[in-house]
């Protein structure tokens, strides 16, 4: 869970971050608003989740 909120939080700053730099206009901002809440109910949401949170895992395990 603590994953799926950072992971909706770091992707909503960076929508913020390119609508305000120009890049991103509102109605595009809209779509993919909607495409990832309309992906987030089809069947291959948990495996999107299971690769998000192995993807976590492996960053976690980095050393540097």
């Amino acid at each position: 869970m603590a994953i799926s909120l950072s992971a909706i939080l770091l992707l909503g700053i960076v929508l913020v971050v390119l609508h305000r730099g120009g890049k991103l206009r509102v109605g595009p901002g809209i779509a993919a608003a909607l495409f990832g809440f309309f992906l987030a109910s089809t069947g291959i949401a948990p495996a999107i989740n299971r690769f998000l949170s192995a993807v976590a895992e492996a960053i976690g395990h980095i050393n540097l």
